[in-house]
């Protein structure tokens, strides 16, 4: 029996992008592991503050899998990877001698006894390096230091597998896309569950509203899209309030000062991280979603509008268009102009708005945790 174990270490108590993604993943491989006749495994790498303090308790999220603790950080592993060193192989025995090792974050274990697969999900700091933070700018050297002895990647979308093998050289014949899904379907919330949900939130769902989901950081173009809002206020005098919901990430000030500096202060909502619940609702009741973001390897949010009936303005850059097809409106996100005159065609039309809807619904549909999973397994099949 094929026997796997995947990385649980990016997913947090609040999980986000990358956390996502693998609790996702490891959700649904868990669901194929007696019809397709594998061993599912998880394991996880502490914090380096955890590790100083010696806490290699996992998280209330994944304590139910019963997740190996492989008890060194990602910077130390990183580290002693730049030369031979015995150690890595004496610490990869708490990992139980699996078949398939996937890292899930940009970085793979170096297992001497299994095949590794490393995922990367986008190369942002390669193509942007001014939007990503520090630590995610020695990605590129850890990524570089993985492929030594990765058998084969996992990525998200065409596009970033064709920025792979330009930016990084890698031969796509290892290279895989298996693409991601929404964390919800499409009827997630019955109108009952609206209601109720609607009660314990102070937000005014009476008055319409622009939303935007995603870590408040330069890559994602918040500036950008205030910038458009202001202009049509300003305008076209637009009743609308603009929402904005996520958590501040690198460089978020001054996205803050931009909202602060507003004319239109009172009209926008940054509402942090709210439960997936609370997000659903946002999505089912929006006018539209706007995802103005320059660069994504996949773009996940705007799948869930989709699922969940919020028509969407999005760039037409990277592996956007690819995931959106034809269900979106699709906008140069170095134009805030371009993108305030999508804004306004699509609350004037209502037909607009209502064929986005509709082939939003039907473009979301081809996507689902359940065919990720499967593709996954495809893939650790492939390198055996």
């Amino acid at each position: 029996m094929l026997k796997i174990c995947l990385d649980a270490t990016p997913i947090r108590e609040k999980p986000s992008g990358v956390g996502v993604y693998t609790l996702n993943l490891i959700k649904a491989l868990d669901q194929l592991q007696e019809s397709e006749n594998f061993e599912l495994d998880i394991y996880f790498q502490p914090t380096f503050k955890n590790w100083l303090s010696k806490n290699f308790s996992p998280n209330t999220l994944i304590k139910t899998y019963s997740p190996h603790c492989l008890p060194i950080p990602v910077t130390v592993t990183n580290a002693l990877m730049k030369f031979p060193n015995p150690l890595l192989a004496y610490f990869a025995r708490s990992l139980d001698r699996p078949d398939v090792v996937q890292g899930t974050d940009h970085f793979v274990y170096p297992n001497p006894t299994s095949r590794n697969i490393m995922t990367i999900h986008d190369l942002t700091f390669v193509e942007y390096p001014d939007y990503v933070p520090a630590i995610v700018k020695t990605y590129l050297d850890r990524i570089k230091n993985c492929l030594k002895f990765t058998d084969a990647i996992i990525t998200f979308s065409e596009n970033t597998k064709r920025d792979l093998v330009e930016l990084l050289k890698i031969d796509p014949n290892k290279i895989y896309v298996t693409y991601q899904a929404s964390r919800y379907h499409s009827d997630y919330l019955t109108e009952q569950q609206i209601e109720e949900i609607k009660s314990t939130v102070s937000y005014d769902f009476t008055k319409l509203y622009f939303l935007f989901v995603s870590t408040l950081e330069p890559r994602k173009n918040v500036i950008g899209l205030i910038q458009a809002f202001n202009y049509l206020k300003q305008h076209y005098k637009i009743e609308h309030q603009l929402v904005l919901i996520g958590q501040t990430g690198w460089k978020y000030q001054p996205i803050l000062k931009a909202i602060n500096q507003s004319p239109y202060r009172s009209d926008i909502h940054h509402l942090n991280y709210l439960t997936d619940d609370l997000v659903a609702l946002f999505y089912t009741q929006a006018e539209a979603f706007i995802y103005p973001s320059f660069y994504e390897g996949f773009g996940l949010p705007v799948l869930e509008a989709m699922t969940l009936g919020a028509p969407v303005i999005t760039s037409n850059t990277s592996s956007l268009p690819e995931i959106t097809e034809d269900a979106a409106l699709l906008i140069n996100p170095n134009d805030s102009m371009e993108l305030a005159e999508a804004m306004v065609s699509l609350i004037s039309d209502r037909i607009l708005r209502d064929n986005l809807i509709i082939k939003g619904k039907e473009q979301a549909s081809k996507f689902s945790w359940e065919k990720t999973a499967q593709a996954t397994l495809n893939v650790y099949r492939s390198i055996m």
